[in-house]
């Protein structure tokens, strides 16, 4: 249940944020710099041997985001595919058990990057030992002085780096102490792995991501942590009228092309997170066959409606489904990150979305758009990845769980 008063209590939210989740995300533009800064003349003596076939980006949690942003980035002109781990090995913590298999086509011509937020897992030092088996190029993304940075030296790969978040280090060692087989993750790491992969990126000729975009999304999102902040009242901070919407239901989040689709996914796993909530992520124009079900059926708010004269006070509001689509929308000028506005004309749309849209009103479940209207892909990322990641932090915070 949503605790309404919670949300328009500065003081409330900072004593219930007790891991420092609000403080993380809204000091992404930071880690932003830092790492640019921190990566920069560790790339400027990097002289690159032509374009690698494939990247692979190996690790866990934020880090595989960053690697579908990378290829949601990148898009068609070179393969780049995150690196899950295979297997859980017993271990004292669950991430030090994790393993990584390198696939069978992955050889010379290509780049292995090698990215953790702790720097301690056995199964990335063994990988990265895989990966100089086969004559790959090798990049490391990890803290200083952890076996996984130490191992870079070992196997000649890069050393780029990571930089951590002080608040959430000692967070997440509360956690692991009390949980230790379920990993707990600084979800404002995105943004310190993300930026050296895209530095790097850059740098070898795979996309470009000249530092003054990096740059400009830093800003961004300082600008966008202000319009989130917790001292924001609720009708004036999209965030937090996003996390009150959301309340009593299950979210379809749908996506329209690659970029969306990070952000989606990142959402979904954001709320399970932050806020113990089960969300659903699709790309359209799959998600209409695969979520079908769900929109017709119980969950629908138009698929049963029941005895009209039933008695329903001491009954809870019954569970439904509701569309969150999001959406790459680019306009010629960089426009503020808005919050989405019941009655708001919606951004054109091609077929797909229009089907969606329709879809939805006829079963009577509610759909809102959320779009990231800059030109640039990484700051229309910024925009979506912003406003879900707050809305998800301040729908934990507000719901007793």
């Amino acid at each position: 249940m949503l605790d309404d008063s919670l949300l328009d209590d500065p003081a409330a939210l900072q004593r219930a944020d007790r891991d420092h989740a609000l403080l993380a995300l809204a000091g992404a533009g930071a880690r932003i710099r830092t790492a640019l800064r921190q990566a920069q003349p560790v790339l400027a003596e990097l002289r690159p041997d032509g374009r690698p076939r494939g990247i692979l980006v190996a690790g866990h949690g934020s880090v595989l985001t960053a690697g579908q942003a990378l290829a949601a980035l990148t898009g068609t002109g070179t393969l780049v595919q995150p690196l899950p781990p295979t297997d859980a090995l017993p271990a004292a913590l669950f991430s030090d058990g994790l393993s990584w298999q390198l696939p069978g086509w992955v050889g010379p011509n290509d780049l292995v990057v090698l990215a953790s937020s702790d720097g301690t897992e056995a199964g990335l030092v063994s990988l990265a030992e895989q990966a100089y088996a086969r004559g790959c190029a090798i990049a490391v993304i990890a803290p200083e002085g952890r076996p996984l940075a130490d191992a870079a030296l070992q196997v000649r790969a890069l050393p780029l780096p990571y930089v951590p978040s002080a608040a959430q280090e000692e967070a997440d060692q509360r956690v692991a102490a009390a949980e230790p087989d379920l990993p707990s993750e600084d979800f404002g790491a995105l943004w310190a792995h993300l930026t050296p992969l895209l530095a790097l990126a850059d740098r070898i000729g795979v996309l470009v991501a000249p530092d003054r975009d990096l740059e400009t999304a830093a800003d961004l999102l300082d600008e966008l942590a202000v319009r989130h902040r917790p001292d924001a009242a609720a009708y004036l901070n999209p965030a937090k009228d996003l996390a009150a919407q959301l309340s009593g239901t299950v979210p379809l989040l749908w996506s329209e092309g690659p970029l969306a689709e990070v952000a989606a996914e990142r959402f979904a796993a954001m709320l399970a997170d932050r806020a113990g909530r089960p969300a659903v992520a699709g790309r359209l124009p799959q998600a209409l066959v695969a979520h079908r079900g769900m929109i017709t059926g119980r969950l629908g708010a138009g698929a049963d409606p029941g005895d009209f004269f039933r008695d329903r006070v001491d009954e809870p509001d019954p569970l439904a489904v509701q569309v969150l689509l999001l959406r790459h929308t680019p306009q010629q000028e960089p426009a503020e990150a808005t919050a989405p506005e019941a009655g708001a004309e919606p951004p054109p749309a091609g077929p797909t979305v229009r089907r969606a849209r329709r879809l939805a009103a006829d079963h009577e479940v509610r759909l809102t758009e959320l779009t990231g209207a800059r030109p640039e892909p990484l700051h229309a990322l910024a925009e979506l990845v912003a406003l879900t990641d707050f809305a998800a932090v301040y729908l934990g915070l507000a719901e007793q769980r």
